[in-house]
């Protein structure tokens, strides 16, 4: 049997177990020749994919996409470099406002947060189910990561299909913490123990870790995080009682805390540094693989390893999205599929190529996928996708601002 038609019997293996879950879940699956027939539709397009550009690396995972697609697909992938996403997100609606229901400027658009809830508010998506029945979607658990279907406490309802994610992590170095604490509580215990105090801290809010590590906390100590799920009230009493644990659990452990709370590193970069040093014992940030990475530039110490809480960490997802008059739709489906199959995915995950963690699920794939997801160069720190499983949905994006007043008002002064 050759590698193509070896290839194609694994596809149609996994494009059958697509059916079977995607009838578990719900929804309804683009059958083989469905999908067969949409690729037909696509070839010969050009697809405008508007992405970030800043990064080579992310650059030439794009660049190689666009020649897969090419190859199996007759699809002529444009990658539109962007500094700003909401660039991209200002063309479209300009081009709604002008009355341009079709040939639109933008086929594919990279997005999540803000900037989805901003595109699907004002009606700017292609406006059916489409990610959903997407033969590659299929490879993806929502329940195990709620952020597939929950961009920034925005349902998705289809409208755009995950592409990668990020984590909140904690590093640690071993020679000084044998047992980390894997909970916002347990983390209060740990710093309040002779020789652990003082060795703790997160970056100064609104710094964007810093924030996150405070949406951790609130999400860990709320009795209902189901709150944060919808938009911040305006009621200022209703905010307060919301956020009355996290002030709470705050006010428990400033003493505690590295230079007891007056002082903060300005961001993870500064506090990652400091467990270099040896100032703190644990610091965090929201790649998985970047203490693996600093060890092995020579910042940390290969005694160093991560760890997240047992409830989970906050996690999201980066998606693509099709806006409402794209030109190339039927094209920009087909790359969206390509982007979310194993074998895209896969070269993604390796940290040699790009290192942006999977959304696929371990349990969804074929055991030989699976191998080749756990063989990947991980670094000594980093986790495994398995262990990196238990997540937390980002809160509303509107409870950040409400956040992050409360902080300065409370302790930006001490």
């Amino acid at each position: 049997m050759t590698c193509n038609r070896i290839l194609a019997y694994r596809l149609a293996v996994l494009f059958s177990l697509a059916a079977v879950w995607l009838a578990s879940f719900g929804l309804q699956p683009a059958l083989a020749d469905e999908f067969d027939t949409l690729a037909d539709r696509a070839r010969g397009q050009t697809v405008y994919f508007n992405a970030w550009g800043g990064s080579p690396t992310v650059n030439g995972y794009i660049a190689w996409a666009g020649d897969q697609v090419k190859a199996r697909y007759g699809i002529t992938l444009v990658h539109v470099k962007l500094t700003d996403t909401a660039d991209a997100v200002a063309r479209i609606l300009a081009e709604k406002t002008a009355g341009k229901t079709a040939g639109g400027s933008v086929d594919l658009v990279w997005v999540n947060g803000e900037n989805f809830a901003s595109l699907k508010r004002q009606n700017l998506l292609r406006d059916d189910e489409w990610a959903f029945s997407l033969p590659s979607f299929s490879f993806t658990d929502p329940a195990v990561l709620p952020g597939l279907t929950s961009d920034f406490a925005t349902p998705t309802d289809g409208l755009e299909s995950p592409w990668g994610r990020a984590q909140l992590v904690f590093g640690y170095d071993t020679a000084y913490v044998p047992r980390p604490p894997r909970s916002a509580t347990a983390l209060v215990d740990w710093l309040k123990q002779d020789g652990n105090q003082g060795r703790f801290t997160f970056p100064l809010p609104p710094d964007f870790t810093g924030t996150s590590f405070l949406k951790q906390v609130l999400l860990e100590v709320s009795p209902d995080r189901s709150v944060f799920d919808a938009p911040a009230p305006s009621d200022k009493a209703e905010t307060d009682a919301a956020l009355a644990p996290l002030w709470a659990w705050l006010d428990d452990v400033l003493p505690y805390l590295w230079r007891e709370g007056r002082h903060y590193p300005a961001n993870y970069t500064d506090m990652v540094r400091m467990l270099g040093d040896g100032e703190v014992a644990i610091a965090m940030a929201f790649n998985p693989s970047k203490f693996s990475n600093d060890i092995s530039a020579g910042v940390l110490p290969d005694t160093v390893r991560t760890y997240i809480h047992d409830g989970g960490t906050l996690a999201n997802v980066h998606f693509v999205a099709i806006p409402f008059n794209a030109n190339a739709s039927e094209g920009a489906r087909v790359v969206a599929d390509f982007l979310l199959s194993p074998e895209a995915q896969l070269r993604k995950a390796n940290p040699d190529i790009w290192g942006d963690p999977t959304v696929l699920s371990m349990a969804r794939l074929s055991a030989d996928a699976a191998a080749a997801f756990a063989a990947l160069p991980r670094g000594i720190a980093t986790l495994s996708d398995a262990e990196l499983s238990a997540s937390l949905a980002e809160p509303h994006p509107s409870w950040v601002a409400v956040i992050e007043r409360g902080w300065a008002a409370r302790y930006a002064a001490n």
